[in-house]
């Protein structure tokens, strides 16, 4: 009788993007995990995004999970060690701060899973399970494993994929350098279409930190990626995360839409360069806060849609400032907006300088990372409160989703998008958005005048 493997994707609270299906995407480090496993285990995945955790017998646990969701994990993890059963916990939390993470599981995988997860399930077996396995870098043109999508749930609306890993950037504000380095590592462009062609659903996310990279050689090789759906006529919807200075290269955004490229999530992060310099968003410095309609406009040109990601909560900002920055969302045309508060999520340069100048607030771990959502203040501010940073996020948002604005730029994506499909999709994003928003602890619809 073969072995039971049982993956957990945990949900901590059933809020914020988990709400909407458009906002939602498979755990696709666990299909992965799924497929390194021999084929004598069984294996089954069970997704608190979709369905409510119920206990199932297992000889092994496998758990993923952010900052977000860990104390979520920890219970899982609990309630199977309490029966006697090895609980193993990986992801970007248990990597960056595994010593916390060992309190609660019994093994942790720190890093990249496609090198040690084999020894790990022979260790288990040979019951010489070790308490921490550090993945090494993976060469993505060398181990290219195609994940165990059958094992997702088919109520998600997105399928899911990753060509590359990795981020030269390293922004304060992120760990994705940490995680998963500095060295922007990507697949073969023939086993990335080659995967593709095995997705039976139309509508893709590709899950790249950042899809084009950065330099003349990783944005042509997004340009054949491109080409080669093209080429192969694979006729799929699809969205990328990518950074500003993707809307300088007009080679990839005509390819890109060619191929079926419906919008792009585009960090965009803040109108003010005083913020950005503490960002270390060195690329939006390059291109430059007075280029940003520029570069919006240039998506716009070729069909694609903007996702722009903006954090709020930076010191010294002001009423003035989110007014502006409202202004500017809606002059400039971005078609879905994301607003967060500035996060200190563990593993990013953020974290530890605030950590060190005894700024955070909340350090009652592991219970005060429930709060580390991108909606709450976390640390001592200069220069402002948090009053006026909530005011802020609900001035934005209670402007841009008002009846006559929020009809005004739906016109305007209408317009710039070309397709109703890809006009559809922009405009359930924005319903997901919001619907995020209003189940933020901090929702106050705010009352503005157009003419200020």
């Amino acid at each position: 009788m073969p072995k039971k493997l049982i993956l957990i994707n945990p949900a901590g609270q059933r809020s914020g993007f988990l709400l909407s299906k458009f906002s939602t995407f498979p755990p696709l480090s666990l299909a992965y995990v799924a497929a390194l496993t021999p084929d004598n285990w069984d294996i089954e995945i069970i997704d608190e995004n979709i369905q409510e955790f119920k206990y199932k017998e297992a000889d092994l646990l496998g758990i993923t999970s952010f900052t977000t969701n860990i104390n979520r994990a920890y219970k899982i993890a609990n309630i199977y060690r309490e029966k006697g059963i090895k609980v193993i916990l990986g992801g970007i939390h248990a990597s960056v701060l595994p010593d916390e993470a060992i309190n609660y599981v019994d093994s942790v995988v720190i890093g990249e899973a496609e090198l040690i997860w084999r020894k790990v399930i022979d260790d288990f077996e040979h019951n010489q399970l070790k308490q921490k396995y550090v993945g090494p870098i993976v060469n993505l043109k060398d181990h290219h494993i195609v994940p165990r999508r059958d094992l997702f749930s088919p109520e998600y609306f997105w399928e899911v994929i990753q060509t590359s890993r990795g981020c030269p950037f390293n922004c304060d504000f992120c760990s994705v350098t940490r995680y998963l380095g500095k060295e922007f590592r990507q697949k073969r462009t023939e086993d990335i279409l080659d995967e593709l062609e095995t997705i039976d659903n139309e509508y893709i996310t590709i899950l790249d930190d950042n899809l084009v990279g950065y330099g003349k050689k990783a944005e042509q090789k997004a340009v054949q990626l491109f080409q080669g759906m093209i080429q192969r006529n694979m006729k799929k919807k699809w969205w990328m995360q990518t950074s500003i200075n993707t809307g300088e290269n007009e080679d990839i955004l005509k390819y890109a839409a060619k191929s079926g490229c419906m919008f792009a999530f585009v960090g965009i992060e803040t109108t003010s360069k005083e913020s950005l310099q503490k960002m270390k968003k060195s690329i939006n410095l390059k291109v430059g806060v007075e280029n940003y309609k520029r570069i919006i406009d240039r998506f716009h040109k070729y069909g694609i849609g903007v996702l722009g990601a903006f954090i709020i909560g930076n010191d010294f900002e002001k009423k003035d400032y989110y007014k502006d920055l409202s202004d500017f969302i809606i002059k400039a045309g971005v078609d879905v907006v994301q607003v967060s508060i500035l996060t200190p999520i563990p593993g990013s340069n953020l974290f530890n300088r605030l950590n060190a100048e005894g700024r955070l607030r909340f350090t009652d771990y592991p219970e005060d990372w429930i709060k580390y959502r991108f909606s709450h203040v976390l640390h001592e501010l200069h220069g402002t409160d948090d009053d006026e940073i909530y005011w802020g996020d609900n001035f934005i948002k209670s402007k841009i989703y008002s009846p006559f604005i929020f009809f005004y730029r739906m016109m305007k994506s209408f317009l710039s998008l070309k397709g109703l499909v890809s006009f559809y999709t922009v405009y359930r994003m924005n319903k997901a958005y919001k619907k995020s928003w209003q189940n933020t602890h901090y929702y106050k619809p705010i009352r503005y005048s157009l003419f200020r």
